[in-house]
């Protein structure tokens, strides 16, 4: 309930309480939102009692929601009925499970993912190179001891006439195939 209830409303709740011997329901317990739950014989086994939930008067019949626990009591599967305090404690434990879901959330987000743009920087692993300018430092290290002679014939690094890669840049053996028309077989009489 969004209010506690008046004195009138509380001595109302204990009357209908009473588990009197002439009385054919009697109210167990209310949640939090104003709904009421209740208790009666059932006509056909009279060791059997039926539950049921009476909606408030100012909640739409699309807006009604059930506490868990109350669904557990109505179908049998919670001998007690929840009281008030469980019911808090439950909205409390709700608010504070979306505090920590928002706080996890904003903890994932600031982490790198692997499909963020290259430009956000994404962390180097140890075991990968580490380049700077397209060289590797090992590599920077080498051509700083060597002299600018052998740094430029490096460079300029000419393929020979029969390299495999320029024959294979002409096309591939199965460019020009294309499949031939199906023909049918002649057919056999039998």
């Amino acid at each position: 309930m969004a209010t506690h209830p008046g004195p009138i409303r509380k001595l109302w709740y204990q009357w209908k309480m009473m588990q009197l011997p002439w009385r054919k329901q009697w109210l167990i317990g209310f949640d939090l939102k104003g709904n009421t739950y209740w208790e009666f014989k059932d006509a056909l086994h009279s060791h059997r009692h039926r539950r049921i939930v009476k909606y408030s008067v100012w909640t739409h019949h699309g807006d009604v929601n059930v506490p868990p626990q109350w669904v557990q009591w109505l179908r049998h599967t919670r001998y007690e009925a929840p009281s008030i305090a469980e019911q808090q404690a439950d909205v409390y434990r709700q608010d504070r499970m979306k505090v920590l879901a928002a706080q996890a959330d904003a903890r994932w987000a600031a982490k790198p993912s692997a499909l963020d743009a290259p430009d956000k920087g994404q962390p180097v692993h140890m075991l990968e190179s580490r380049e700077l300018d397209g060289k590797s430092e090992g590599q920077d290290r080498i051509e700083k001891e060597q002299p600018e002679e052998e740094k430029t014939r490096k460079r300029t690094r000419t393929e020979p006439k029969d390299s495999p890669w320029k024959q294979q840049a002409k096309g591939n053996p199965g460019d020009a195939w294309q499949p031939a028309a199906w023909a049918p077989p002649p057919r056999r009489r039998t």
